[in-house]
């Protein structure tokens, strides 16, 4: 659990740097930032797309996970939900609350395809990229959150530290069900999200990425109905 541990660590780190700047961190240094690492994630998720494709036994599969997930998410309206919710929150901050930073912090921390997929790659590969990479990102969004509303933020630590245990352990003990088929359509299909999200921080298209995160299901129950259609 390297990946998850140092996930969390920088959000306490992140945090209390943001409480000794005070008064934040200046907007340049916060695009600047945020280019540099949607530059990261675009070609990390270009990567795991690439590298895992030629592994694919469904070549088509991850296009209808993207459809089928999106049109799923969007039924829901994952997106704008979750986006609504933070947004109260921020809204709410004029009080200074801390559990409406708490809130929001939670969010932004543990949902998405990084921090979500990011504990399965490392516990059945051993692979932890996707969590490296979301400890950075996370590292400069708990500077500005520890900025904003104190010291109190570090209570968002362990709850990330749980969720992403949470996936670790559920992959390990279900990791006998998990293929390497399974797993190159599971990395193509988060690799396109992590490439989706490195657009939306570069401000080149913003996807919905909260939307597509149903297509991570889709290669799962494919193997499954498969299985199933077998053993017929």
């Amino acid at each position: 659990m390297i990946g998850t541990i140092v996930n969390t660590c920088t959000i306490v780190v992140g945090t209390l740097l943001g409480v000794a700047l005070h008064k934040g961190i200046k907007d340049r240094y916060k695009t600047a930032l945020h280019d540099a690492l949607g530059l990261a994630c675009f070609a990390i998720g270009l990567n795991a797309v690439v590298t895992n494709l030629p592994k694919s036994q469904y070549p088509v599969l991850f296009i209808a996970a993207i459809a089928i997930g999106t049109v799923a998410g969007v039924a829901l309206d994952l997106d704008a939900r979750v986006k609504r919710l933070i947004n109260s929150k921020q809204a709410a901050s004029s009080s200074s609350s801390l559990a409406n930073g708490l809130t929001t912090a939670t969010l932004v921390y543990c949902i998405g395809p990084l921090s979500m997929l990011g504990p399965v790659i490392s516990a059945l590969q051993g692979d932890n990229t996707f969590l490296f990479t979301n400890a950075t990102l996370d590292l400069v969004t708990a500077t500005v959150f520890g900025s904003t509303y104190g010291i109190g933020m570090l209570l968002a630590a362990p709850v990330l530290f749980l969720w992403q245990g949470l996936f670790y352990c559920v992959a390990l003990l279900s990791s006998a069900a998990v293929s390497d088929a399974l797993m190159a359509e599971l990395l193509i299909v988060g690799g396109l999200l992590i490439t989706a999200s490195g657009l939306s921080l570069l401000r080149i298209r913003d996807c919905h990425v909260l939307n597509m995160l149903p297509s991570l299901l889709v290669p799962p129950l494919w193997f499954l109905l498969v299985g199933l259609m077998g053993q017929l």
